[in-house]
């Protein structure tokens, strides 16, 4: 009876350290892959940014919009822990970046790829996610950051957003785009759709990190 008892035991908890170790592998899986994270050079502020001011050795700056030459590299030495970040206060008209990567392009069609960054808008600015497509289609996330008092870091799921199409030739949103097909994405960027404002009106980004897989 003892060695039945025994034997139940151990076979619960063989039971057990399987589900432990495969739910484990499971959740590993499906974790998204960090496939860039750009955080601008440590170095004067400078007016536009250009590919100098990349940290990330692979990655290539794409710059649009009539005011794509007035997007700044900011920083404030007088201010305590100013980080080095992207600022469209002086921008005229309206501006995009993006980012691409010179080994390889973007999945992100997994429910689980993710798009982070610490931003400070001001104004009535929101900072929105664009992503270029294989057949050269831009999408603008209807989702965005919006203004804060502070820094604020920012988690964007992919899959819970709702898109648009961009027109590049102005940097205006058009039609709704259903469930675009984000296994093969060339650049990723940002735009708020409008021109700056000063500080008073104006988006800020610090840093941007891409979760997905690669697609060489």
């Amino acid at each position: 009876m003892i060695a039945k008892k025994n034997n139940k035991r151990r076979l619960l908890g063989s039971i057990l350290i399987f589900l432990f170790i495969h739910s484990h592998a499971v959740i590993a899986q499906l974790e998204p892959e960090l496939l860039f994270r750009e955080d601008w050079k440590e170095i004067p502020a400078e007016t536009p940014v250009t590919q100098k001011h990349l940290q990330h050795q692979k990655l290539m700056l794409h710059l649009y919009g009539e005011a794509k030459e007035q997007l700044k590299k900011s920083h404030h030495p007088e201010i305590p822990n100013d980080p080095f970040y992207i600022w469209s206060g002086t921008c005229e008209n309206n501006w995009a970046m993006a980012l691409s990567h010179k080994d390889m392009k973007f999945d992100l069609s997994a429910k689980e790829s993710k798009i982070v960054w610490r931003s400070r808008q001001s104004g009535f600015r929101i900072l929105r996610i664009i992503l270029e497509l294989r057949d050269g289609t831009w999408l603008i996330s209807e989702q965005g950051s919006a203004a804060t008092k502070d820094w604020e870091t920012s988690t964007f799921i992919l899959a819970d957003l709702d898109w648009r199409k961009l027109e590049m030739n102005g940097i205006y949103e058009t039609q709704p785009m259903e469930k675009p097909d984000l296994s093969h994405v060339l650049k990723v960027g940002v735009t708020d759709g409008m021109r700056g404002g000063i500080s008073q009106a104006s988006s800020r980004l610090d840093w941007i990190e891409v979760h997905g897989a690669p697609v060489e």
